[in-house]
């Protein structure tokens, strides 16, 4: 990458490219200069951004270091965290590890959840609606004549016995296909 248009990089791509050069990288595309000019960049605007706010509060005119240093130490304390001592996670760790854990109540293999969680349940319903009495052809007059009424009775009661307009619901287990 060294020596390609080298004159015409303005001085900030100089400087990224002789820090990437300090540590040890050789290979890498032009674009990688110009990522990190973008986030360099921002940085810089995010904390003189800072900086200016905390003048403002301090009621100055101007931007001194002081602001400039604040403006980063809050920056470094938001952005990185640093992990709680090795002392602290043992401890912790110790507490925490007192306690056994629960015996498994769940035999040998895996554990399934409940059947109706599973796919293997009936999940849905068929409604299967009653034929109506309407759609029975109607007596006429002259066919109640020529009929015994013990016949009719008999009629009268078979419709009784059926439940009125109410559907049906069915439902199906899914099973597994015989192989």
């Amino acid at each position: 990458m060294a020596g390609e248009g080298e004159e015409d990089l303005p001085r900030d791509a100089k400087i990224v490219k002789s820090l990437l050069k300090s540590m040890g990288v050789e290979d890498y595309e032009p674009r990688v200069i110009h990522q990190f000019l973008e986030l360099w960049y921002r940085y810089v605007v995010e904390v003189l951004t800072d900086a200016q706010v905390y003048s403002e509060h301090a009621s100055k005119s101007n931007i001194d270091c002081d602001d400039v240093k604040l403006a980063i130490q809050s920056k470094v304390n938001f952005s990185f965290s640093q992990p709680p001592p090795r002392e602290v996670l043992l401890e912790l760790a110790a507490s925490r590890n007192k306690i056994p854990l629960p015996k498994s109540i769940a035999g040998p293999g895996v554990p399934l959840p409940p059947e109706q969680d599973t796919l293997l349940s009936p999940n849905y319903q068929l409604v299967i609606p009653k034929k109506s009495a309407s759609t029975e052809p109607e007596e006429t007059e002259d066919d109640e004549e020529m009929t015994d009424p013990a016949q009719s009775s008999q009629e009268q009661q078979q419709t009784s016995d059926l439940p009125s307009q109410t559907p049906q619901r069915v439902s199906f287990p899914l099973s597994r296909r015989p192989k």
